[in-house]
């Protein structure tokens, strides 16, 4: 492994592009106890302290002009969350690098090919999908997206010290898939619930486990569906590297 990535955080595979080598040797903080957002991070070379958020996810959808700043607001929390609360166990081994993620989904979304706006469609309301209470909340969900185009929308935020107040630096991103569901019948929903898997899912499935079966497409980013956009991640990295001149420089 070259010195230059040498870290406990950074594994012998990364690319070796400016941010990753900025982030060798640095603290790096995964606000969330999801083993897939840590498997899609350790992908591109980034083995994070996973230290879940104790924010209490309780924002109101209903508050906010563009629903799709819902889950910007939730990872901006989550991660905010979890960097004070390090500061304060030990100020001298603050994180230089929290990440954290929301996912939901929202029905009945507009087929990519679509030309027609939502504000001419008053009759077609998107409801958002966290994850489902019980089994039969996990039916509905699936009853409602099945034979239709859901949108998978994933907010990442990222939060780093600064010398000004409040003492971090704060970046978002927001992305967007389309999931086209297959028209599947009920006892197939039925039997999917019975499984159990999309008990902890936004929407109440899983495409990359036995959910990829009601699936018949996606358009967007895989990952992004599955909890973690690897790809406008790792842009935002090399972006904030390229502009920012506080990223990791404290």
């Amino acid at each position: 492994m070259s010195r230059e990535l040498s870290s406990q955080h950074i594994l012998p595979h990364a690319l070796a592009v400016p941010a990753i080598k900025k982030l060798s040797g640095k603290r790096i903080v995964l606000a969330s106890s999801s083993p897939r957002r840590r498997e899609i991070l350790r992908t591109i070379g980034i083995a994070p302290d996973i230290i879940p958020s104790g924010f209490a996810e309780d924002l109101s959808p209903g508050s906010f002009t563009d629903i799709h700043e819902y889950p910007v607001a939730t990872a901006s929390h989550k991660a905010v969350d979890v960097y004070e609360k390090l500061v304060a166990e030990d100020p001298d081994s603050a994180p230089d690098l929290v990440i954290a993620a929301d996912t939901v989904v929202l029905t009945h979304a507009q087929p990519s090919t679509s030309q027609i706006d939502y504000t001419l469609l008053p009759s077609v309301g998107q409801e958002l999908l966290e994850k489902p209470k019980d089994k039969a909340d996990n039916l509905r969900m699936l009853m409602d997206l099945n034979g239709q185009v859901c949108e998978v929308v994933t907010g990442v935020t990222v939060v780093y010290p600064i010398l000004t107040a409040p003492g971090y630096g704060l970046q978002s991103i927001d992305e967007r898939s389309l999931v086209y569901f297959a028209d599947n019948p009920q006892h197939i929903l039925q039997a999917y619930v019975d499984s159990g898997e999309g008990i902890d899912r936004a929407g109440g499935f899983a495409i990359q486990g036995l959910g990829g079966v009601l699936v018949r497409k996606i358009e967007g980013d895989y990952q992004n569906v599955v909890g973690f956009p690897m790809a406008s991640f790792f842009k935002l990295l090399d972006v904030l590297v390229e502009e920012d001149d506080d990223f990791l420089a404290v």
